[in-house]
């Protein structure tokens, strides 16, 4: 038995490594964050600053303020939005069959492997024919790039609920939409925090859709923060503040939510 926890105290070796491996740019990001910009070189990247330096993170929140702003109008709606939609497609394949549903399912799965890259050019010139631009064309992108894992997600769960819970509805009284509103949709909560979280951190860190479709005035915030570094001399420390900044969000999403973000996933939202 006192063999056996050794040898599992030893699978925390590699687990601990590859948690270090990866925490190292976000400690670089910190400690260069802090320093002045006569510190900042490689040899000493790795040193702690001598003192701490917030003019910094003020510097990079001037500049990257207004990009911050548009990312939240862009990713909370597009969230949102992708989610219900997931939502009652899921409801409708698991639980209302009708003819040409198993082709349905796969076709709107087949979404999910869709480069960003390949599609692109119909992307633009769809937008503009129909005439929308800038953050509402990213946030409509966002929406119809989700729909495909949200409705995996939402159907999958709903597979696993018991159908007799529809037909006792149906016996009350209740029709397609009060099941979905009265019955399933309040006992969703997990689902939804799975598919909240992931489409909010998709939307939040994509890059390439935001570059083309949007311009100078409504940049996201992965584009402003890639057009701080300029032509000129970059300031590093400036540079990694607003990067913090940028990923500040998305980090707050799992610290205070990833314990939901889990709970989701093992409550059946992801299992066939």
């Amino acid at each position: 038995m006192k063999g056996l926890r050794i040898g599992k105290n030893w699978l925390y070796l590699p687990l601990i490594g590859m948690a270090v491996f990866y925490l190292l740019p976000m400690y670089v990001i910190l400690v260069t964050g802090f320093k002045s910009f006569g510190e900042i070189d490689l040899k000493t990247m790795w040193n702690l600053p001598r003192g701490i330096a917030l003019d910094n993170y003020i510097e990079a929140y001037s500049k990257l303020a207004p990009s911050l702003w548009n990312s939240f109008s862009m990713v909370i709606p597009a969230a949102i939005i992708s989610s219900f939609l997931g939502s009652l497609n899921g409801f409708i394949l698991a639980k209302w069959k009708f003819r040409g549903a198993d082709f349905i399912f796969p076709f709107i799965l087949f979404g999910m492997f869709i480069p960003y890259q390949s599609i692109l050019i119909p992307l633009v010139q769809f937008m503009k024919a129909v005439g929308i631009t800038g953050l509402a064309g990213l946030a409509m992108a966002h929406i119809i790039y989700g729909i495909p894992i949200t409705t995996l997600t939402f159907r999958n769960y709903y597979a696993s609920l018991p159908q007799e819970l529809l037909e006792a509805a149906k016996i009350d009284g209740a029709d397609m939409l009060g099941i979905y509103r009265y019955i399933l949709l309040p006992i969703s909560l997990p689902s939804f925090v799975v598919v909240l979280i992931w489409q909010f951190t998709s939307a939040w860190n994509d890059f390439l859709f935001a570059v083309v479709l949007t311009g100078n005035t409504d940049w996201p915030i992965t584009v402003a923060l890639n057009n701080m570094a300029g032509r000129g001399i970059i300031s590093w420390n400036v540079q990694m503040a607003g990067s913090l900044l940028a990923a500040l969000p998305t980090l707050l999403v799992y610290i205070f939510l990833g314990r939901y973000f889990l709970r989701g996933l093992l409550a059946g939202s992801l299992k066939g």
